[in-house]
């Protein structure tokens, strides 16, 4: 189960207080301060780890809480440092203050830290007051309380390409064939209720691949919460290139309608996705009718929408080879960040 939102509250540790201590040694006629100082409280950090794909870590605990700082001890001794805590997120979260709204940090690369929570700092000994004139201070600061924050994360999926479509538009069936990924395959609409990533190899070439997201399918007013479009619709927010796929075995509505409705859709929730490179797929040839006329349909809504086409029946594999020439086309050798 993809789980790609998540509520958590992180507390820092407190910083350790300082000590008021005096130096009382055998045959040494002068003692002194020597308070140390207080120890600081540990940080809360989020470090992204690419073996994770959702927020389950984080959803599954409502709390996470540093290690406070130890206090300062005699002989100018300063307290331990609070351990620090760390949280593994996967690649594509982005990490808001609940409160205020303010975005914290966009974590995408694998390593890839953010201090979500700063330790307190440890309170001074005695021996920090020492003066000429105060030769014997007994005060010492308290350890100051670490940062208490309540976190808004959500995923973005980080994919090279995202299939949109509308329900049963055959976008699982292509995914399970180019690529090792199993999503659920069915003749009714909404199989996918969750994205699924697969990688794809390059035809004939072992070391080039490209991540393909499969976005459950899109219906008209999915920017506004219908169907399951508003709950997944960002996730194709960071793919470099959208592949468009079109039931070809389907008539009414025609093609043309179909593609403009998910094209609105995706302009409404974010204009940029509108603008992003895209390919127009038409699906399910083997279940075609009419080939010739099918073909010419798709060749005039890529006209009018000015836009490469193909067609391809991922069932029976004819188109799948050279739509995967495309595919590694569209996405070019250049990576851009979005």
């Amino acid at each position: 189960m993809l789980i790609d939102s998540a509520r958590i509250t992180v507390r820092a540790g407190n910083g350790g207080n300082g000590c008021v201590s005096f130096r009382r040694e055998k045959f040494v006629p002068h003692g002194g301060p020597n308070g140390g100082d207080g120890g600081r409280g540990g940080d809360v950090i989020f470090v992204v780890n690419p073996n994770l794909n959702t927020l389950l870590s984080l959803h599954s605990q409502s709390l996470v809480t540093a290690e406070r700082g130890r206090n300062g001890l005699g002989s100018n001794k300063t307290g331990a440092g609070g351990r620090t805590v760390t949280v593994g997120v996967p690649p594509g979260t982005i990490v808001r203050e609940a409160g205020s709204g303010e975005t914290l940090g966009d974590l995408t690369e694998a390593g890839q830290q953010l201090v979500v929570a700063h330790g307190g700092r440890g309170g001074r000994g005695n021996a920090r007051f020492a003066t000429s004139t105060n030769r014997a201070p007994r005060r010492a600061d308290d350890g100051q309380p670490g940062q208490k924050r309540i976190l808004e994360c959500e995923l973005k999926l980080i994919a090279d390409l995202g299939l949109v479509g509308l329900p049963n538009a055959g976008k699982s069936t292509l995914l399970s064939r180019i690529s090792a990924a199993r999503p659920k395959v069915a003749d009714y609409p909404f199989t996918t209720l969750e994205p699924y990533l697969g990688v794809v190899k390059a035809p004939g070439d072992d070391y080039r691949t490209l991540v393909l997201a499969d976005i459950p399918g899109l219906i008209e007013g999915a920017h506004e919460g219908a169907g399951l479009g508003a709950q997944f619709l960002r996730h194709i927010e960071r793919c470099r290139a959208l592949v468009h796929l079109v039931d070809l075995s389907t008539v009414d509505p025609p093609p043309e309608e179909r593609v403009t409705t998910i094209r609105d859709e995706l302009f409404a929730h974010s204009p940029s996705l509108a603008e992003r490179r895209w390919l127009l797929v038409g699906t399910k040839m083997d279940a075609v009718l009419d080939r010739d006329q099918a073909l010419i349909d798709l060749a005039d809504v890529g006209s009018a929408f000015d836009v490469e086409t193909h067609a391809i029946s991922a069932v029976t594999g004819e188109g799948v080879v050279q739509l995967l020439h495309l595919l590694f086309e569209l996405t070019g050798d250049e990576r851009e960040d979005y």
